[in-house]
């Protein structure tokens, strides 16, 4: 048995990204931040598969894949009824930065958004992230996932985000 280094994190996760090369980059990176259980997949459907038969603590899934893409498989997990985790922390991985591709990342259900070219430092970050700061799950009509909004306004004095939600009290 050999003994796991002091920067082992006990966590399990998935990548997910057709591109083979960056798979093992991902793999790399992430042993190089401590991560030693990992899994992959060059597509969702594979992936499906994967996380139905084993525990994944952290998904990293690139946003640009044929047939199905990131923003696509986000929402799989997220509001599909045979979802194997609806909760699973999810970072997508991107070349693209665009605003559009940002929020539609954000607006599918992601905690964290990765732009390529990538490092351990940034990487890294966004595990701090998910660890340390973790966003409550909101539940509405239209979006399932973490909290959009970081932050809370320091004017904010009650339960209710918006003037929409169902307030019982404006009823």
């Amino acid at each position: 048995m050999t003994k796991k280094s002091s920067n082992h994190l006990p966590i399990t996760v998935m990548v997910v990204d057709d591109n083979s090369h960056m798979r093992s980059l991902l793999k790399e990176l992430l042993k190089s931040i401590g991560v030693h259980e990992i899994r992959e997949a060059a597509d969702p459907v594979d992936a499906f598969e994967i996380m139905r038969s084993n525990a994944i603590d952290v998904l990293l899934v690139d946003l640009s894949m044929p047939m199905i893409d990131g923003v696509e498989f986000v929402k799989m997990i997220r509001t599909g009824d045979d979802s194997p985790n609806k909760f699973l922390p999810i970072i997508m991985v991107t070349g693209h930065s665009e605003r559009s591709k940002v929020e539609a990342a954000r607006d599918a259900g992601v905690n964290e958004f990765l732009v390529k070219p990538i490092n351990a430092k940034s990487l890294l970050m966004r595990f701090q992230s998910i660890i340390d700061s973790p966003r409550q799950f909101v539940k509405s009509n239209a979006y399932f996932g973490p909290d959009r909004r970081r932050g809370q306004a320091d004017n904010y004095d009650g339960p209710w985000r918006r003037k929409d939600d169902n307030n019982p009290a404006a009823l």
